[in-house]
């Protein structure tokens, strides 16, 4: 899962570096399902210390090298940086493809700005995860936000993050951003203060990662919702939302924030090098129903400089899901436990340790 193969079929991955037999072409393979991969090609001209060590060692003159930026393995999680042909810089953590630059926008917008615009005056946001930076990026465009604590657990993400995604940089610098490294659920708790806007901008539910205990019931009714304050948002990435992948999770989580919050709004939109439709569950005690000039007037007042993706008409076309996605969701019944957890495909760093 999260391969490179080059031309001749030959594989690298990060467990195992080979550089027998390059041609001119390489390509990130992800294994989505089963039976089903999306694969994608990298630039050439690209090559990590890893590479360059086992080059020399091999005394090979190979004029085309694929375009890894670097690879590397935490406590946590598996993670690189590739240079691809369509989506320019791309970060992969445990073989899933988290961001890309082309159209990350388009996730951390519609991530952040809905939760945001729908609070009357969001001063103190909270971020459980993020360490890739453009989610605090977003939030310090409004001008009405006075602080941001952004929780990530890997320490050594956040750092390879900042080295290597300079988009995020000034965002990392901004006096206003308070960076954390720890868990998020402890964090949460051992905090007295609450914050008008909590944002779940973690890794996907994958079976042995370090992020689906943050999926749950009991965690959002016992840690999340008591750290918001009156009238706060809850938001989090839900997931695949397509037509034939929206009951991996998106339809679990949207039905176990109903079971917490007295008002749910479930949205989605088209990530090109996700190769799917996204899914995001905004979640408060108090109605969500801003209309769409409500919101394009708030984003004109609020908001430092245009967004690319999101406005009013967007955010109501994007919760105005399919008729099959809808059904699927009205009828859902499964919530999210840790005994009853959902997965997308895919496996952390964790099991493949257990399994190895």
């Amino acid at each position: 899962m999260g391969d490179i193969s080059c031309s001749n079929g030959n594989e690298v991955n990060g467990k195992a570096h080979s550089l027998a037999g390059y041609r001119k072409s390489c390509w990130y393979e992800e294994e989505i399902e089963e039976n089903l991969r999306w694969c994608f090609a990298l630039n050439s001209g690209y090559v990590d210390k890893t590479f360059k060590k086992l080059h020399m060692e091999a005394k090979e003159v190979t004029p085309f090298l694929c375009g890894i930026l670097h690879t590397g393995a935490t406590q946590y999680q598996d993670i690189a940086l590739l240079d691809t042909k369509p989506f320019g810089k791309a970060l992969v953590i445990d073989g899933k493809l988290q961001s890309a630059e082309i159209d990350e926008f388009i996730y951390h917008e519609s991530l952040v700005h809905p939760a945001l615009l729908h609070h009357p005056n969001p001063e103190s946001i909270f971020i459980m995860g993020g360490g890739e930076g453009s989610t605090a990026r977003e939030i310090l465009r409004h001008k009405t936000v006075q602080k941001v604590v952004m929780c990530d657990i890997d320490e050594e993400v956040v750092d390879f993050c900042k080295s290597y995604l300079e988009v995020n940089r000034e965002a990392f610098c901004d006096p206003r951003l308070e960076l954390v490294i720890n868990d998020a659920r402890v964090e949460l708790q051992s905090r007295e203060e609450c914050f008008e806007v909590i944002i779940g901008d973690l890794a996907d539910p994958i079976e042995g990662g370090p992020c689906y205990q943050l999926y749950t019931k009991s965690f959002y009714e016992s840690t999340v919702k008591p750290r918001l304050t009156t009238g706060g948002i809850f938001v989090t990435q839900a997931g695949p939302a397509g037509a034939f992948t929206h009951t991996e999770v998106f339809s679990c989580i949207y039905n176990t924030l109903r079971q917490v919050f007295k008002h749910v709004v479930a949205y989605s939109a088209h990530i090109p090098s996700f190769a799917d439709i996204w899914g995001w569950v905004l979640a408060s005690d108090s109605p969500i129903l801003l209309n769409a000039e409500e919101l394009d007037l708030r984003m004109k007042q609020r908001i430092k400089g245009e967004n690319r993706y999101i406005d009013g008409k967007t955010f109501s076309s994007a919760s105005t899901l399919s008729k099959v996605v809808r059904t699927s969701l009205d009828n859902e019944t499964q919530v999210y436990t840790e005994g009853t957890a959902r997965f997308i495909y895919g496996h952390g760093t964790a099991l493949k340790q257990d399994q190895g």
